[in-house]
């Protein structure tokens, strides 16, 4: 198996054991390889959810420029509420996760 299997393989088990649901795979997929090579760094690979500037980050790199949603509350509020289902105890927040969450919750996966 690829680095970028065994990767995807720890995202299904994050989303099955804290979102209760059984991912889209191919849209997982295609969510992780949007990411690139920032997968494999272990920083750019997590997502702080405990810091505002990464959050409001999250919302203007990925929702507003990668989904080309128009700002609004609403943005940061589905942001908030990936990263409180995700658990504010987890230090270890994937960001393909955070990001495949957030296409489901605004129902984007049409971008993709």
């Amino acid at each position: 198996m690829s680095k970028r299997d065994d990767l995807i393989e720890k995202y299904v088990k994050d989303i099955n054991e804290k979102f209760g649901t059984k991912p889209d795979m191919a849209l997982l997929t295609k969510v992780t390889i949007g990411l690139g090579p920032s997968i494999y760094n272990l920083d750019a690979s997590k997502v702080s959810g405990a810091d505002e500037k990464e959050l409001e980050t999250v919302k203007n790199n990925y929702l507003i420029k990668k989904l080309g949603m128009s700002d609004s509350p609403k943005l940061m509020e589905g942001v908030k509420k990936v990263m409180d289902t995700y658990g504010a105890s987890n230090k270890n927040k994937h960001r393909a996760v955070v990001y495949y969450m957030l296409c489901k919750h605004f129902s984007k996966e049409s971008v993709y």
